[in-house]
């Protein structure tokens, strides 16, 4: 599967960015989830690398192949991308089964690919299938209904699925009755010695014409594979069919229409129908979000597996955090059109890049305290948080903020050069949407209407700390005193509410213990995952502990 590339990706609407100047390498075989809250381009950005959104400015690379370029005029259309697209709505045909909904793109491919001999894939399915005379009889012995008839229709998925056979050949191998004689084995070594001469006489054949096939059946001259600009076959189209419904396992519903099938195969159809192409990459636009919470989960692991199995690269837009959070090799998480982090799933959980990830990653959501205070020699910083307890905030690794700072002022001044430069070019536009940092929110037992109030003077003193709720633990020995606000125990585990003066914390305490509103605590605030963000730009200084 090829790598992709973005560089400088743009996508406007008048002064309207709806994507401003993504670059992004997704490697191969990686399974990347675009994440961010509605309306932030996620889903502008996978169209884009699809073709179905042309970029206002950037380039696309997909493997070698380079698909947009705003610079040198380059637009491949969708269809000559080779990617496949699963919608939100999974977009079947309603008057169409679910074999003829997966066939339906393979009937339209109309290009060049190896030429293939029909003959000699059926005669070699047969022969691997002939081998076990025994095992076709305990397959189709499986099948029998509660009457002891023995189910056709279900016997031919039965051999379909063990032996990766296409519905014509399990049809041909059912109707030797193996199963019926008296030493399956027997039977199947007398007809196995008919296949093998039949076999043998389709590659004297090629032979006699300067031919011969690989262990694909495709057909080869010259130590080279001949190919040719053709349709699939029925053989072919019918085993690609078959093997994608095997891997989603719906086979037994291929006579099947769309109404008639639940939520979760309706998904199932859906991405059988997008493999069976074998595009380059797999494109997942919210595919979950139609399904109840339990079936949600039961297609993660199916996506997982598929991912394994097929080998594929896979982009996934989600607003849901868990969803990325558990499917992805990758994140990337979008804001009002910017990229704010590109990294692994627990990278952006445990290290957000600054207070928006910290934000949206997460649930319940990271805990924010506001803090003043001063770094000392050592690089620990001194603050007063949570109205008047003094902490110390230690950070993991040597830490110079004056350097950190300085840093940040030159990145800032380097970022509003660039942007003037760029809108110093002719055709330029202001961006109406305006990028900001984050307000992150306080959370506090009477919250005001932040509409009115004047906007806050921040200084190079102010910072503010992330906690993670699973960093505070209720302890006896506890330095900091609490009054349990509210509780949701939900069986191994209890969210809580813990008011400390005017703030509220969140924390979460495993095991079965329970807590009444208005019940005093003492809680420490543990671990080496405190981060400390700058106030005034919002991004991540480091993580370190908490000593109060």
């Amino acid at each position: 599967m090829p790598e992709i590339k973005l560089e400088n990706i743009t996508k406007r609407w008048g002064k309207f960015f709806g994507v401003d100047n993504v670059s992004l390498d997704i490697p191969n075989n990686s399974f990347i989830t675009l994440l961010g809250p509605s309306g932030c381009g996620k889903t502008t950005i996978l169209r884009m690398i699809a073709g179905l959104e042309t970029p206002t400015e950037g380039r696309i690379t997909i493997g070698d192949h380079v698909v947009f370029d705003s610079n040198a005029g380059i637009n491949v259309p969708a269809n000559k991308r080779k990617v496949g697209f699963l919608f939100q709505n999974y977009a079947l045909w309603p008057n169409m089964t679910v074999y003829e909904n997966i066939s339906f793109g393979l009937k339209n491919i109309n290009e060049e690919m190896p030429v293939l001999n029909v003959e000699a894939k059926k005669t070699g399915d047969m022969i691997r299938a002939l081998a076990s005379g025994n095992r076709i009889k305990e397959i189709v012995e499986e099948c029998r209904d509660k009457n002891g008839k023995i189910d056709e229709k279900k016997a031919y998925v039965k051999l379909i699925d063990n032996y990766s056979l296409s519905i014509y050949t399990a049809k041909e191998l059912f109707g030797l009755k193996i199963h019926e004689a008296s030493n399956p084995q027997n039977a199947a070594a007398a007809k196995l010695a008919e296949y093998e001469d039949r076999m043998s006489g389709i590659k004297k054949k090629l032979a006699a014409e300067g031919k011969s096939i690989n262990d694909k059946y495709e057909v080869m001259k010259d130590s080279k594979v001949l190919e040719e600009k053709r349709r699939l076959t029925k053989e072919e189209i019918d085993s690609k069919v078959r093997a994608c419904s095997r891997i989603v396992k719906i086979g037994m519903f291929m006579d099947r229409y769309p109404a008639e099938l639940s939520g979760g195969q309706q998904q199932r159809v859906a991405i059988a129908r997008t493999l069976a192409p074998e595009p380059q990459v797999l494109f997942m636009d919210e595919p979950l979000s139609n399904l109840d919470a339990k079936l949600r989960l039961e297609m993660r692991y199916e996506l997982q597996r598929l991912h394994v199995e097929t080998g594929s690269t896979f982009v996934y837009v989600t607003h849901d955090q868990m969803e990325a959070m558990t499917l992805a090799t990758r994140i990337c998480l979008v804001n009002n059109g910017v990229l704010q982090q590109y990294a692994a799933p627990l990278e952006v959980y445990n290290r957000p890049a600054n207070l928006f990830v910290a934000d949206f990653v997460g649930n319940p959501s990271m805990n924010f305290v506001e803090g003043k205070g001063k770094a000392a020699a050592d690089g620990s910083v001194s603050l007063k948080i949570l109205g008047d307890i003094t902490a110390r905030f230690v950070p993991n690794e040597p830490l110079n903020l004056d350097e950190w700072k300085k840093n940040r002022n030159k990145d800032i001044a380097d970022k509003q050069a660039e942007l003037k430069e760029r809108l110093s070019k002719k055709g330029a536009v202001e961006k109406s949407n305006k990028d900001e940092v984050f307000k992150y929110h306080v959370q506090k037992v009477e919250e005001e209407d932040e509409s009115i109030l004047d906007a806050p003077v921040v200084t190079e003193e102010d910072y503010v700390l992330g906690i993670r709720p699973e960093a505070i633990d209720i302890e006896s020995s506890g330095s900091i005193e609490t009054v349990v606000y509210g509780a949701m125990p939900t069986g191994m585990e209890s969210t809580l509410k813990l008011r400390v003066g005017e703030f509220l914390l969140t924390g979460v305490v495993f095991g079965s213990a329970m807590y009444t509103i208005g019940q005093k605590e003492k809680i420490n605030i543990n671990g080496k995952d405190i981060l400390l963000f700058d106030r005034i730009s919002g991004r991540l200084i480091c993580a370190g502990s908490l000593k109060i």
